[in-house]
């Protein structure tokens, strides 16, 4: 359903065990950026009024998902810390060139805020059924049925605002582009890296 071309070696599990800590906190602040991403669309699309009504509701979800992951961080007697850098994010967004048209933007803007969704779901879908801790790998279950809804509406947009036929073309390539990214930094103590 993804169409991610290179799965999350299972193996990344045993590296999210060690380091539960540093996850949740990476977890945390990407929850944080994903309740950004979506006041960003609103500020700078604002005549497309049903994508501001889905960014509105999305911002409220992503805000109270942040709150679940912090939650857990204080539960543990830890402190969120500060932010770290995306290397993933930071990549991934260097694909499409810059400038174009408002809606070329717009659709670009769309089919990164999908893809990360979606690397998100399926590396939630690999907590869910791997973590030897059942309750956290609930908790990963019930967040990856978010993520494959925030995917599919992102693509929807994509979909609806662009031409059908090149925006499927322009996701196919960044799905592959992402594969590379993917292939060095399928190792590390992130949730998408």
């Amino acid at each position: 359903m993804l169409g991610l071309k290179l799965p999350t070696d299972p193996r990344w599990v045993n590296i999210v065990e060690k380091n539960i800590k540093d996850i949740l906190i990476d977890h945390a602040f990407c929850e944080q950026k994903a309740a950004s991403t979506a006041i960003s669309f609103i500020v700078s699309f604002p005549e497309y009024s049903e994508l501001v009504e889905e960014m509105i509701a999305l911002v409220k979800e992503e805000i109270s998902h942040f709150k679940l992951v912090h939650d857990k961080i204080i539960e543990n007697g830890w402190v969120l810390g500060r932010d770290r850098r995306d290397d993933y994010v930071i990549q991934l967004i260097t694909f499409f060139p810059k400038g174009g048209s408002r809606t070329t933007q717009l659709v670009h803007r769309l089919l990164y805020a999908a893809l990360i969704e979606a690397r998100s779901c399926e590396r939630f879908r690999l907590l869910s059924e791997e973590l030897e801790d059942k309750k956290l790998a609930k908790f990963y279950r019930d967040l990856m049925i978010s993520e494959a809804n925030h995917y599919a509406m992102f693509l929807k947009f994509a979909r609806q605002y662009g031409n059908r036929e090149e925006v499927d073309k322009k996701w196919q390539d960044l799905l592959a582009y992402e594969a590379k990214i993917m292939k060095n930094l399928s190792n590390s103590k992130t949730i998408h890296g």
